[in-house]
Protein backbone atom coordinates (compact mmCIF):
# COMPACT_ATOMS: atom_id res chain seq x y z
CA UNK A 1 0.00 0.00 0.00
CA UNK A 2 1.28 3.46 -0.91
CA UNK A 3 1.76 6.46 1.31
CA UNK A 4 -1.38 8.18 2.59
CA UNK A 5 -2.10 11.53 0.95
CA UNK A 6 -1.12 14.60 2.96
CA UNK A 7 -2.36 18.17 2.73
CA UNK A 8 0.01 21.05 1.91
CA UNK A 9 -1.30 24.51 2.82
CA UNK A 10 0.19 27.69 1.39
CA UNK A 11 -0.09 30.15 4.28
CA UNK A 12 2.91 32.46 3.80
CA UNK A 13 1.14 35.06 1.62
CA UNK A 14 1.28 38.55 2.97
CA UNK A 15 -2.25 39.49 1.89
CA UNK A 16 -0.99 42.60 0.16
CA UNK A 17 -4.42 43.66 -1.17
CA UNK A 18 -6.23 42.84 2.06
CA UNK A 19 -3.90 44.91 4.23
CA UNK A 20 -2.82 42.27 6.74
CA UNK A 21 -2.26 38.62 7.47
CA UNK A 22 -5.61 37.47 6.17
CA UNK A 23 -4.88 33.84 7.08
CA UNK A 24 -5.05 34.77 10.77
CA UNK A 25 -8.29 36.77 10.69
CA UNK A 26 -11.27 34.87 12.23
CA UNK A 27 -14.39 34.33 10.14
CA UNK A 28 -16.21 31.80 12.37
CA UNK A 29 -18.36 32.70 15.36
CA UNK A 30 -16.11 30.69 17.69
CA UNK A 31 -12.92 32.32 16.42
CA UNK A 32 -12.28 29.94 13.51
CA UNK A 33 -10.15 30.97 10.57
CA UNK A 34 -10.87 29.90 7.00
CA UNK A 35 -7.95 27.47 7.37
CA UNK A 36 -9.78 25.80 10.29
CA UNK A 37 -12.74 24.98 8.07
CA UNK A 38 -10.41 23.61 5.39
CA UNK A 39 -8.50 21.48 7.89
CA UNK A 40 -11.74 20.17 9.37
CA UNK A 41 -13.02 19.23 5.91
CA UNK A 42 -9.68 17.61 5.10
CA UNK A 43 -9.66 15.63 8.35
CA UNK A 44 -13.20 14.38 7.70
CA UNK A 45 -12.11 13.30 4.21
CA UNK A 46 -9.24 11.18 5.56
CA UNK A 47 -6.17 13.45 5.69
CA UNK A 48 -4.13 12.81 8.86
CA UNK A 49 -1.24 15.20 8.21
CA UNK A 50 -1.06 18.81 7.07
CA UNK A 51 2.10 20.69 6.15
CA UNK A 52 1.68 24.44 6.60
CA UNK A 53 4.02 26.67 4.62
CA UNK A 54 4.46 29.87 6.62
CA UNK A 55 6.87 32.71 7.23
CA UNK A 56 9.09 32.70 10.29
CA UNK A 57 7.67 36.04 11.42
CA UNK A 58 4.19 34.56 11.97
CA UNK A 59 5.40 31.21 13.34
CA UNK A 60 4.51 31.66 17.02
CA UNK A 61 1.01 33.02 16.40
CA UNK A 62 0.28 30.50 13.68
CA UNK A 63 1.39 27.51 15.77
CA UNK A 64 -0.74 28.71 18.68
CA UNK A 65 -3.79 28.70 16.41
CA UNK A 66 -3.02 25.19 15.16
CA UNK A 67 -2.31 23.86 18.66
CA UNK A 68 -5.71 24.90 19.98
CA UNK A 69 -7.48 23.59 16.89
CA UNK A 70 -6.46 21.18 14.14
CA UNK A 71 -3.37 19.84 15.93
CA UNK A 72 -5.70 18.13 18.41
CA UNK A 73 -6.77 15.70 15.68
CA UNK A 74 -4.11 15.95 12.97
CA UNK A 75 -0.33 15.99 12.69
CA UNK A 76 0.67 19.53 11.74
CA UNK A 77 4.14 20.09 10.29
CA UNK A 78 5.77 23.29 9.12
CA UNK A 79 7.86 24.48 6.21
CA UNK A 80 9.06 28.04 5.75
CA UNK A 81 8.91 30.25 2.68
CA UNK A 82 11.37 33.11 2.79
CA UNK A 83 12.55 35.47 0.09
CA UNK A 84 16.12 34.27 0.62
CA UNK A 85 15.34 30.62 -0.23
CA UNK A 86 16.97 30.88 -3.65
CA UNK A 87 19.98 29.30 -5.40
CA UNK A 88 23.40 30.36 -4.16
CA UNK A 89 24.70 33.47 -5.85
CA UNK A 90 21.26 34.95 -6.57
CA UNK A 91 21.20 38.72 -6.12
CA UNK A 92 17.81 39.78 -4.73
CA UNK A 93 16.83 43.39 -5.51
CA UNK A 94 16.37 45.42 -2.32
CA UNK A 95 12.91 46.55 -3.54
CA UNK A 96 11.69 42.94 -3.54
CA UNK A 97 9.51 42.44 -0.45
CA UNK A 98 7.65 39.14 -0.99
CA UNK A 99 8.75 35.58 -1.79
CA UNK A 100 8.59 34.04 -5.24
CA UNK A 101 5.07 32.70 -5.63
CA UNK A 102 3.08 29.51 -5.19
CA UNK A 103 5.54 27.22 -6.97
CA UNK A 104 8.34 28.45 -4.72
CA UNK A 105 6.08 27.94 -1.67
CA UNK A 106 5.32 24.29 -2.42
CA UNK A 107 8.98 23.63 -3.10
CA UNK A 108 9.74 24.44 0.55
CA UNK A 109 7.65 21.42 1.61
CA UNK A 110 9.69 18.96 -0.49
CA UNK A 111 11.73 17.53 2.42
CA UNK A 112 8.50 16.70 4.29
CA UNK A 113 6.50 15.08 1.47
CA UNK A 114 6.95 11.38 0.77
CA UNK A 115 3.81 10.49 -1.16
CA UNK A 116 0.81 12.03 -2.93
CA UNK A 117 -0.32 15.42 -1.67
CA UNK A 118 -3.06 17.97 -2.11
CA UNK A 119 -2.29 21.69 -2.26
CA UNK A 120 -4.57 24.51 -1.12
CA UNK A 121 -4.45 28.18 -0.25
CA UNK A 122 -4.85 28.97 3.45
CA UNK A 123 -7.26 31.81 2.76
CA UNK A 124 -9.74 30.08 0.44
CA UNK A 125 -12.83 28.13 1.47
CA UNK A 126 -13.28 25.17 -0.88
CA UNK A 127 -16.13 23.11 0.62
CA UNK A 128 -16.13 19.54 2.02
CA UNK A 129 -16.75 17.75 -1.29
CA UNK A 130 -13.48 19.08 -2.72
CA UNK A 131 -11.40 17.43 -0.02
CA UNK A 132 -13.28 14.15 -0.25
CA UNK A 133 -12.78 14.06 -4.03
CA UNK A 134 -9.10 14.97 -3.82
CA UNK A 135 -8.37 12.38 -1.13
CA UNK A 136 -10.12 9.63 -3.09
CA UNK A 137 -8.20 10.50 -6.26
CA UNK A 138 -4.81 10.74 -4.57
CA UNK A 139 -5.28 7.48 -2.68
CA UNK A 140 -5.06 5.74 -6.07
CA UNK A 141 -2.84 8.17 -8.03
CA UNK A 142 0.15 6.58 -9.71
CA UNK A 143 2.56 8.01 -12.27
CA UNK A 144 2.85 5.87 -15.39
CA UNK A 145 3.80 7.10 -18.86
CA UNK A 146 2.59 10.49 -17.63
CA UNK A 147 2.38 12.07 -14.21
CA UNK A 148 -1.00 11.44 -12.58
CA UNK A 149 -2.38 14.69 -11.16
CA UNK A 150 -5.80 16.22 -10.46
CA UNK A 151 -7.29 19.65 -9.93
CA UNK A 152 -10.50 20.77 -8.24
CA UNK A 153 -12.17 23.12 -10.70
CA UNK A 154 -14.73 25.82 -9.94
CA UNK A 155 -17.05 27.72 -12.26
CA UNK A 156 -15.69 31.23 -12.68
CA UNK A 157 -18.91 32.89 -11.48
CA UNK A 158 -18.60 31.07 -8.13
CA UNK A 159 -15.15 32.51 -7.43
CA UNK A 160 -15.52 36.27 -7.83
CA UNK A 161 -15.75 39.19 -5.44
CA UNK A 162 -17.74 42.37 -5.97
CA UNK A 163 -15.00 44.36 -4.26
CA UNK A 164 -12.22 44.26 -6.85
CA UNK A 165 -10.29 41.97 -9.15
CA UNK A 166 -9.00 38.45 -8.55
CA UNK A 167 -6.34 36.16 -10.04
CA UNK A 168 -7.46 32.77 -11.35
CA UNK A 169 -6.04 29.98 -13.50
CA UNK A 170 -8.45 29.87 -16.46
CA UNK A 171 -8.76 26.30 -17.74
CA UNK A 172 -9.56 24.53 -21.00
CA UNK A 173 -10.56 20.86 -20.95
CA UNK A 174 -10.41 17.85 -23.25
CA UNK A 175 -13.67 16.02 -24.02
CA UNK A 176 -12.59 13.44 -21.39
CA UNK A 177 -12.36 16.10 -18.67
CA UNK A 178 -8.58 16.52 -18.47
CA UNK A 179 -6.83 19.88 -18.48
CA UNK A 180 -5.60 20.84 -21.93
CA UNK A 181 -4.50 24.34 -20.98
CA UNK A 182 -4.31 26.61 -17.95
CA UNK A 183 -3.53 30.31 -18.11
CA UNK A 184 -2.94 32.43 -15.04
CA UNK A 185 -5.07 35.57 -15.39
CA UNK A 186 -4.10 38.03 -12.70
CA UNK A 187 -6.89 40.59 -13.19
CA UNK A 188 -10.42 39.20 -13.53
CA UNK A 189 -13.42 41.27 -12.46
CA UNK A 190 -17.08 41.99 -13.16
CA UNK A 191 -17.59 44.87 -15.59
CA UNK A 192 -21.18 45.95 -16.28
CA UNK A 193 -22.46 42.47 -15.52
CA UNK A 194 -19.82 40.66 -17.58
CA UNK A 195 -16.90 38.60 -16.31
CA UNK A 196 -13.76 39.92 -17.97
CA UNK A 197 -9.98 39.84 -17.68
CA UNK A 198 -7.21 42.13 -18.87
CA UNK A 199 -3.49 41.77 -19.30
CA UNK A 200 -2.72 45.40 -20.05
CA UNK A 201 -5.54 47.43 -18.37
CA UNK A 202 -6.62 48.55 -21.83
CA UNK A 203 -8.30 45.63 -23.57
CA UNK A 204 -10.77 43.32 -21.83
CA UNK A 205 -11.70 39.75 -22.78
CA UNK A 206 -15.04 38.24 -21.69
CA UNK A 207 -15.27 34.85 -19.96
CA UNK A 208 -18.56 32.96 -20.15
CA UNK A 209 -20.26 31.61 -17.04
CA UNK A 210 -19.29 28.00 -16.42
CA UNK A 211 -15.67 28.56 -17.49
CA UNK A 212 -13.62 26.30 -15.19
CA UNK A 213 -10.93 27.97 -13.13
CA UNK A 214 -8.23 26.83 -10.75
CA UNK A 215 -8.30 28.00 -7.14
CA UNK A 216 -4.88 26.42 -6.45
CA UNK A 217 -6.48 23.18 -5.20
CA UNK A 218 -4.36 20.53 -6.90
CA UNK A 219 -3.50 16.91 -6.25
CA UNK A 220 0.05 15.83 -7.09
CA UNK A 221 2.43 12.92 -6.79
CA UNK A 222 6.00 13.65 -5.57
CA UNK A 223 7.13 14.01 -9.20
CA UNK A 224 5.70 17.52 -9.17
CA UNK A 225 8.17 18.56 -6.48
CA UNK A 226 11.02 17.27 -8.63
CA UNK A 227 9.71 19.32 -11.54
CA UNK A 228 9.45 22.46 -9.40
CA UNK A 229 13.01 21.98 -8.21
CA UNK A 230 14.22 21.49 -11.77
CA UNK A 231 12.40 24.52 -13.16
CA UNK A 232 12.75 27.10 -10.41
CA UNK A 233 16.32 28.33 -11.16
CA UNK A 234 15.55 29.25 -14.78
CA UNK A 235 12.16 30.69 -13.81
CA UNK A 236 13.81 32.84 -11.14
CA UNK A 237 16.39 34.07 -13.63
CA UNK A 238 13.59 35.10 -15.99
CA UNK A 239 11.74 36.87 -13.17
CA UNK A 240 14.85 38.80 -12.14
CA UNK A 241 15.31 39.89 -15.73
CA UNK A 242 11.72 40.86 -16.60
CA UNK A 243 9.86 41.69 -13.36
CA UNK A 244 12.25 41.53 -10.40
CA UNK A 245 10.03 43.34 -7.87
CA UNK A 246 6.72 41.52 -8.37
CA UNK A 247 7.25 38.54 -10.70
CA UNK A 248 6.21 35.11 -9.35
CA UNK A 249 6.73 31.40 -10.04
CA UNK A 250 3.14 30.14 -10.32
CA UNK A 251 1.94 26.55 -9.85
CA UNK A 252 -0.50 26.81 -12.81
CA UNK A 253 2.41 27.90 -15.03
CA UNK A 254 4.34 24.71 -14.25
CA UNK A 255 1.21 22.57 -14.61
CA UNK A 256 0.59 24.15 -18.01
CA UNK A 257 4.16 23.49 -19.12
CA UNK A 258 3.92 19.82 -18.12
CA UNK A 259 0.65 19.45 -20.04
CA UNK A 260 2.18 21.11 -23.13
CA UNK A 261 5.19 18.79 -22.87
CA UNK A 262 2.80 15.81 -22.59
CA UNK A 263 4.45 14.81 -19.34
CA UNK A 264 1.38 15.14 -17.09
CA UNK A 265 -2.31 14.35 -17.24
CA UNK A 266 -4.44 16.47 -14.91
CA UNK A 267 -7.97 15.25 -14.21
CA UNK A 268 -10.34 18.14 -13.56
CA UNK A 269 -12.74 17.29 -10.73
CA UNK A 270 -15.60 19.80 -10.90
CA UNK A 271 -16.95 21.39 -7.73
CA UNK A 272 -20.42 22.91 -7.57
CA UNK A 273 -19.60 24.62 -4.28
CA UNK A 274 -19.28 28.35 -4.01
CA UNK A 275 -15.81 29.53 -3.15
CA UNK A 276 -15.42 31.97 -0.29
CA UNK A 277 -12.39 34.05 0.49
CA UNK A 278 -11.28 37.35 1.95
CA UNK A 279 -9.44 38.92 -0.95
CA UNK A 280 -10.38 42.38 0.30
CA UNK A 281 -11.44 43.59 3.74
CA UNK A 282 -14.92 44.31 2.35
CA UNK A 283 -15.34 40.57 1.62
CA UNK A 284 -15.19 39.56 5.27
CA UNK A 285 -18.82 40.15 6.35
CA UNK A 286 -20.07 37.93 3.51
CA UNK A 287 -17.69 35.12 4.51
CA UNK A 288 -18.61 35.40 8.21
CA UNK A 289 -22.31 35.19 7.33
CA UNK A 290 -21.75 32.19 5.04
CA UNK A 291 -19.79 30.22 7.65
CA UNK A 292 -22.40 30.88 10.33
CA UNK A 293 -25.14 29.81 7.96
CA UNK A 294 -23.32 26.53 7.30
CA UNK A 295 -23.13 25.93 11.05
CA UNK A 296 -26.85 26.62 11.44
CA UNK A 297 -27.59 24.07 8.72
CA UNK A 298 -25.51 21.47 10.56
CA UNK A 299 -22.66 21.29 8.03
CA UNK A 300 -20.19 22.10 10.83
CA UNK A 301 -20.36 21.88 14.62
CA UNK A 302 -20.43 25.15 16.52
CA UNK A 303 -16.86 24.60 17.72
CA UNK A 304 -15.01 22.66 15.07
CA UNK A 305 -12.42 20.82 17.11
CA UNK A 306 -14.27 20.46 20.44
CA UNK A 307 -17.44 18.56 19.68
CA UNK A 308 -17.46 14.80 20.25
CA UNK A 309 -19.97 12.43 18.74
CA UNK A 310 -21.40 12.36 15.25
CA UNK A 311 -20.36 15.86 14.17
CA UNK A 312 -16.80 15.11 15.20
CA UNK A 313 -16.62 11.82 13.33
CA UNK A 314 -14.98 11.33 10.02
CA UNK A 315 -17.16 10.65 7.03
CA UNK A 316 -17.38 6.87 6.54
CA UNK A 317 -15.19 5.44 3.83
Amino acid sequence: MGKKPVLVIMAAGMGSRYGGLKQMDPVGGSGELIIDFSLYDAWRAGFDTAICIIKKEIEADFKAIMDRGAARRMTIRYAYQEIGNVPDGTIIPPERKKPWGTGHAILQAKPLVEGPFAVINADDYYGPAAFASAYEYLAHAKDKEMYDYCMIGYSIENTLTENGHVARGVCALTPEGYLSDIQERTKIQINQGQIQFTEDDLTWTTLVEGTPVSMNFFGFTPSFLDELERRFPSALAAILKSNPVKGEFYVPLVVGELIDERRASVKMIPSRDKWYGVTYQEDKPLVVAAMEDKKRRGEYPDRLWDVPGVSGERDPK
